[in-house]
């Protein structure tokens, strides 16, 4: 799949809406992780140089379409400019005459971020007179938030019907890489993944039983795997209404490898500083929760890992967050890490798994800004954010 990027010449002077996932988490008014931030920079840094006038629309969290302060994103405006090293101007609207007026008033090379699109309730309606209200005074469109495209709202989408509109270097990036594991992918292809839901990762579970050679399964989806092959899970959380799904991927799966845990951490409380024990997969107690993998399954994992050509990680393997139940997540990304094939992250549990434990992001190939994004384009879903951008 290709979409259109954006004319490098005859930008000087002209107003640019850039769309940027700037969703980043915000503790005691300050940026705790720019992880997205950095990704967006060289799209930003290009149309500074170029000599177009930026103005950035974004989410934070999620406002339910009114005005709440408590996800304002003028402290990403500060972290921003830190990053470019210029002013950054905060405009304390989204659409409107103050926007029309702050964009007429920056100089070329300039930037803007205005205030959370998503204050607007009419944004995640996809309603068109409102992506008209955000297209108006504009000259183009680019969009650079891969995170948010799977999502058919007006300034991921709408907005390119009333503008020329093109992808930014990073949407651009996640696209190339993740169409390349699709379509022609190094074997052997090893798909890792985690979490907790199954109805978020059976679609590329599914998906991959055509493309990958070896599913490693983690995390609390373990579980429910775990049910579908009869195992009493004690305590641990698990999906009841998903166990048929996971026996028929199972069985649909046969001649693939399919690595379930075959010992697991357990303890009676999630809690740091509990009592853990590591026992088969076939035999944790009734009272007991499962919260990470063992060191068998581990070293299997490692081995399947180790053979790849091509790894896509998506979902920690266990209650990393807490040291008692961190060991199989670290040792899973610090193998990912080594492999010399191509390595791709995705979610932002992966992610804050990987920052996490220190692990350098610049030792896997690419570490996707999208999760459910990511999620939905290797499943080969249609994204409404790139498809208005496809050529």
């Amino acid at each position: 799949m290709q979409v259109r990027t954006f004319p490098q010449t005859d930008l000087k002077g002209k107003t640019v809406l850039l769309r940027t996932d700037f969703n980043v988490p915000i503790t005691d008014g300050k940026v705790s992780d720019n992880t997205r931030i950095r990704e967006s920079l060289p799209t930003i840094k290009k149309l500074i140089e170029l000599g177009a006038r930026v103005a950035i629309v974004s989410h934070l969290g999620r406002p339910k379409g009114k005005v709440d302060m408590a996800f304002t994103l003028e402290p990403v405006a500060e972290e921003l400019a830190n990053l470019l090293g210029q002013v950054v101007v905060f405009v304390p609207e989204s659409v409107g005459e103050i926007v029309k007026s702050a964009v007429q008033n920056l100089k070329d090379g300039e930037v803007a971020l205005l205030e959370n699109v998503r204050f607007h309730a009419e944004e995640e309606a996809n309603d068109p007179s409102f992506a008209k209200a955000l297209a108006d005074g504009f000259d183009m469109y680019i969009s650079d938030a891969f995170g948010t495209v799977h999502r058919a709202h007006a300034s991921t989408c709408g907005v390119a019907s009333f503008l020329p509109s093109y992808a930014g270097f990073l949407l651009e990036k996640e696209i190339r890489v993740l169409s390349s594991i699709i379509e022609n992918p190094l074997h052997p292809v090893c798909l890792i993944v985690g979490g907790a839901k199954v109805d978020t990762k059976i679609g590329i579970l599914e998906k991959f039983l055509n493309i990958a050679d070896t599913f490693l399964i983690g995390g609390a989806l373990a579980n429910t795997f775990l049910v579908a092959q009869g195992f009493n899970v004690g305590a641990s959380m698990y999906e009841v209404d998903k166990v048929q799904v996971a026996k028929d991927f199972l069985a649909k799966a046969q001649g693939k490898t399919v690595i379930l845990p075959i010992d697991v951490v357990i303890a009676k409380e999630v809690l740091a500083g509990a009592e853990v024990a590591t026992v088969g997969a076939d035999s944790v107690p009734v009272d007991m929760k499962i919260l990470d993998v063992g060191a068998n399954t581990v070293a299997k994992f490692e081995e399947e890992i180790a053979k790849a050509k091509t790894i896509i990680w998506n979902g920690p393997i266990g209650l990393f967050e807490i040291a008692e139940f961190g060991n199989g997540t670290r040792l899973v990304a610090e193998a990912v890490s080594k492999n010399t094939g191509t390595t791709v992250l995705g979610g932002g549990d992966t992610i804050d798994a990987v920052n996490h434990f220190g692990i350098d992001p610049d030792k896997f190939t690419h570490v996707s800004t999208g999760g459910g994004a990511m999620l939905e384009f290797l499943e080969g879903k249609e994204l409404p954010g790139v498809k208005v951008l496809s050529i």
